[in-house]
């Protein structure tokens, strides 16, 4: 005898829905981390050591609302910007090379495995013999840090593209650049992405430790040299106030920019990156 089974979704709690939602978890994580944070301050009781996450903020909104923070902010992104799109236009030249032959390919793998475990920071010397004091040098050691990780990353990914996937755009007569855009990089944009999310990072990375050491030579004055400068001043707090500016600065890029593409990707091509 067949009996009818009837299921009832058990509606979710107000728990349950706020826990749901990925950007509530990613706040109550960071509460949790400032509220350490204040705790750990506060038993220290020393401000040239550790502040607390309350002076931090203090520091951080006078920053703000003098304009110290934003305008060096800019003067960081603003080189960032210039030496991660150089980095972005030869690392998809150096892929095309070498999707194009076994001497591009060898290329490639050659110049990765040279230059990809180079710390981009060790060629700033070099660099400031090479193009003198200004962006140039740092926009030089950005270029390199970029370049190759998402040249690498971009290149796995269109060498893992299916075999079908091809013989299909080859059969509806793509080739050249038309078969790269409509076949190649939506089905290896999770590699892609990947690549541009580590060759961000290690930009950031790079320029903010390059100003810490020669930001007022090259004249960006940048959040760098800001938190060199209070360092010498022993302002501390507006020492962490700079480092928690690239924090939130790295965070919004992560969790807006880049998550927003990825979810654009989804929708679009239909695949996770």
């Amino acid at each position: 005898m067949n009996e009818s089974i009837t299921v009832v979704e058990k509606p979710l709690s107000v728990f349950e829905t706020v826990y749901n939602i990925g950007f509530v978890r990613k706040l109550l994580i960071l509460a949790a981390l400032a509220l350490l944070w204040e705790a750990y301050g506060r038993y220290i009781n020393n401000e040239l050591l550790f502040p607390t996450f309350t002076a931090t903020i203090t520091a951080f909104f006078h920053g703000v609302m003098s304009g110290v923070l934003p305008d060096r902010a800019w003067g960081s992104l603003r080189v960032l910007f210039i030496g991660y799109a150089i980095g972005i236009a030869l690392a998809g030249v150096l892929t095309a090379v070498a999707m194009a032959s076994r001497i591009g390919t060898d290329f490639l793998e050659t110049m990765t495995s040279m230059f990809n475990p180079l710390p981009a920071i060790a060629l700033l010397p070099l660099a400031l013999i090479w193009f003198g004091l200004g962006t140039a040098s740092l926009v030089f050691v950005l270029v390199h840090s970029v370049t190759w990780a998402i040249a690498l990353n971009t290149h796995s990914g269109f060498l893992g593209v299916s075999k079908t996937l091809k013989m299909v755009g080859r059969n509806y007569g793509l080739a050249g650049p038309r078969f790269i855009w409509t076949i190649l990089i939506p089905a290896a944009f999770p590699s892609i992405l990947t690549g541009l999310k580590i060759g961000w990072a290690f930009a950031w990375r790079t320029l903010i430790a390059a100003e810490l050491v020669f930001g007022v030579s090259s004249g960006s004055g940048g959040l760098g040299w800001f938190i060199f400068e209070n360092k010498n001043m022993l302002d501390i707090p507006n020492v962490f106030a700079g480092l928690l500016t690239v924090i939130i600065i790295g965070l919004v890029v992560e969790n807006l920019i880049f998550q927003t593409l990825e979810k654009r990707t989804i929708q679009r091509w239909g695949m996770h990156a």
